[in-house]
């Protein structure tokens, strides 16, 4: 059965397509520095570039510190779509990401402008690039409700247990922190197993792929420092803000960085330790991303390590728009 909010295919694939580069990468390996630097130096060479973010936490509207969402002077130096969506409280969905992407899109092709699209959010990437058929993903109320209540019943561990006995290969892929994710890939593996997504329907035109590499420790290091620095910016302030007019227990504040932010103001953590733990979480994150996209073919990985590989990501976006 198909979710009634997952809109058909077809729409997608019968609307003219811009040019599109993928930005893929880890978290804070720095895709979004590369993504305006390069639109604004494709700027310079006349060709416009407009930015579609591929990042589930990015839909949700007041969510900014903890997701390191780009605020109004990087949204006024180069456009972008696909931010601040929806409400904490409403449930978003990757075929709702491929309707909003195919909006921007037909925006973008009507403008006579460069797509990039950008994110660590993987299933958005593929599902946008590969044109990945959503709808095909079975969605059943009756096995959510289901596993809504063994989630609420038995927590979340035994879910986990239960995706990795059902799905080892999608557990590998899911963010195992997540309920909301967890609670999904057990729905998909209790009708499907651990069988392959739905094959990819085509973009229906070339797409260039990079990627964007930073060798371990570097990265780590990244991470470490980015939640030092979302904390000293207010997250705990904005978290606190959130839960004043939202529930603390919806799924959209277990995310990595609220869920630190919470605890710190439920008293569980020191901002030490949340910030500590917001690292932790996020350097396993970065090993799920790159399992991901070890998965993805024909990406062009660039090396992220120690400077920005701008020169290298506009020499290869050049040749692909010139073939």
């Amino acid at each position: 059965m198909s979710s009634p909010e997952e809109l058909p295919a077809e729409r997608q694939l019968d609307a003219p397509r811009p040019p599109l580069i993928v930005l893929a990468g880890a978290t804070a390996s720095g895709k979004t520095a590369l993504s305006l630097a390069l639109a604004e130096s494709l700027a310079e060479l006349a060709i416009a570039a407009e930015i579609i973010s591929a990042d589930s936490r990015q839909v949700y509207r007041g969510m900014d510190i903890g997701t390191a969402k780009v605020g109004a002077e990087e949204r006024a130096r180069v456009p972008h779509h696909c931010l601040d969506l929806v409400d904490p409280d409403a449930p978003f969905s990757v075929a709702d990401f491929t309707s909003h992407a195919a909006g921007a899109l037909d925006g973008i092709v009507a403008r006579g402008a460069v797509a990039i699209l950008v994110g660590g959010t993987g299933f958005y990437l593929r599902a946008v690039a590969r044109g990945l058929a959503v709808e095909e993903l079975p969605w059943d109320p009756a096995v959510r409700a289901e596993v809504q209540a063994s989630l609420t019943e038995r927590g979340l561990p035994a879910l986990v247990a239960d995706l990795r006995s059902l799905a080892p290969t999608r557990a590998e892929a899911v963010d195992l922190r997540n309920p909301r994710r967890v609670v999904r890939a057990v729905e998909i593996a209790r009708m499907r197993g651990d069988a392959p997504l739905p094959e990819p329907r085509g973009y229906g035109r070339p797409v260039l792929w990079l990627g964007l590499g930073v060798l371990s420790p570097v990265l780590h290091e990244r991470i470490r420092a980015r939640a030092q620095a979302q904390f000293d910016a207010g997250l705990v302030a904005e978290t606190q803000a959130l839960i004043a007019r939202y529930d603390a227990t919806l799924p959209s504040f277990s995310g990595i960085g609220y869920a630190e932010a919470l605890a710190v103001i439920e008293g569980r953590l020191t901002v030490e330790a949340a910030i500590a733990e917001d690292a932790r979480r996020n350097v396993m994150f970065a090993r799920r991303q790159a399992t991901w996209f070890r998965g993805e073919p024909d990406i062009c990985w660039l090396d992220a390590t120690h400077d920005l590989p701008l020169d290298e990501a506009l020499a290869a976006t050049i040749g692909y728009l010139e073939t």
